[in-house]
């Protein structure tokens, strides 16, 4: 574990474990390195280096108030690969951490990358646009905000026990310990970097970067994400990549690295070895 400075003065902390090929974690909104815990552990002892870190604002990364967007995250998760010289590296980002897997790749490059996955993520877009007619109301990630900013920690507990991990659908079995874990990472980071995130995953459109990335990249996606549904996210990202395959799901949540996490790692290793 450690922490590296970015160029405008933001300590970005991070878990960096074993030896081998590189694989970089990027989490979800508004969680946290800790979110992955499930892979770190089965990748470290498959003999791979597992590196995640805490976006700036979440978890144990420093609090500023500006920043939060897509260049940025970008930007930080390149200062991590940059100061930790790491080559021949495998991407894997989930949610909001999808995005910022794409933006890095087109905003920096691919040289320092073998290949990349992005689970449950936010691009090609999240608001619904002129151009983007199946993207869902703007009034939607307004009301996020708007929740937030009343009581962000009611907020979390209903997102985490709700449609975050599909514990609203009908005789769905919550699992007490992972609403608490997704509340105690939310609540970890802090309330303006999350209500600036909700802008940055839902508003930005990830359209251009998607066709410019040239490596291969898994899309894993499940049909009843109630989070980022599918229909206007997977598909099209995969047909946007030049190098682009989509593995869909039933009945997973949002959360699937999470509830599902023995599926995801094994076909997360499956793609890595191919």
């Amino acid at each position: 574990m450690g922490t590296v400075t970015t160029k405008d003065g933001v300590e970005i902390y991070y878990k960096d474990w074993g030896s081998g090929q590189p694989i970089v974690f990027s989490h979800g909104w508004p969680l946290s390195a800790d979110d992955w815990d499930a892979q770190l552990l089965f990748f470290l002892a498959k003999g791979y280096r597992v590196i995640a870190h805490d976006r700036r604002g979440h978890g144990r990364s420093t609090q500023v108030d500006g920043g939060h967007d897509m260049d940025h995250y970008a930007d930080d998760l390149a200062a991590v690969t940059s100061h930790l010289n790491l080559e021949n590296a495998i991407h894997v980002g989930h949610s909001t951490g999808g995005g910022e897997v794409v933006r890095y790749l087109a905003r920096h490059g691919v040289s320092r990358v073998a290949k990349a996955a992005i689970i449950s993520a936010v691009p090609p877009l999240m608001v619904q646009t002129t151009a983007n007619p199946g993207g869902l109301p703007k009034s939607v990630f307004d009301g996020f905000q708007a929740e937030l900013a009343a009581n962000r920690s009611a907020f979390y507990l209903a997102v985490a026990s709700g449609p975050f991990y599909n514990y609203d659908r009908p005789g769905a079995k919550p699992v007490e310990a992972n609403v608490r874990n997704w509340w105690r990472q939310g609540m970890m980071g802090g309330a303006k970097a999350h209500y600036d995130g909700i802008v940055a995953f839902s508003q930005t459109d990830f359209t251009a970067d998607l066709g410019t990335i040239d490596v291969p990249v898994l899309v894993m996606h499940s049909e009843d994400d109630q989070i980022v549904p599918y229909a206007d996210a997977g598909p099209l990202s995969a047909k946007l990549l030049k190098h682009g395959v989509l593995k869909a799901y039933k009945g997973f949540p949002h959360g699937m690295p999470t509830t599902h996490a023995e599926t995801i790692n094994a076909d997360l290793l499956a793609f890595i070895r191919s």
